[in-house]
């Protein structure tokens, strides 16, 4: 199961970012999501460093494998989770 957040909505609102990452990274744990696609979009690339400076917070980064920037759109994260 592959989940999505486009952030492009909320782009300049940072607690409802927040909100939206956490609440998406629940959802990851609690329906064993393989991937979760984020979308902060290219921009200046302020909301993508948000992101992961929110990824790689102690309490999140536990519940996921990896993350991996594609390298064909500069605008969109891969987190990997991995469950036994």
């Amino acid at each position: 199961m592959k989940l999505k957040l486009d952030l492009h909505e909320i782009y300049n609102k940072g607690y409802e970012i927040d909100r939206a990452l956490r609440d998406i990274m629940n959802e990851a744990v609690a329906k064993k999501a393989s991937m979760v696609e984020i979308i902060p979009g290219k921009g200046s690339g302020q909301l993508k460093k948000k992101v992961l400076r929110f990824l790689d917070q102690k309490d999140v980064k536990q519940l996921y494998h990896r993350v991996e920037k594609d390298s064909k759109n500069f605008g969109r994260l891969f987190v990997h989770f991995r469950w036994k």
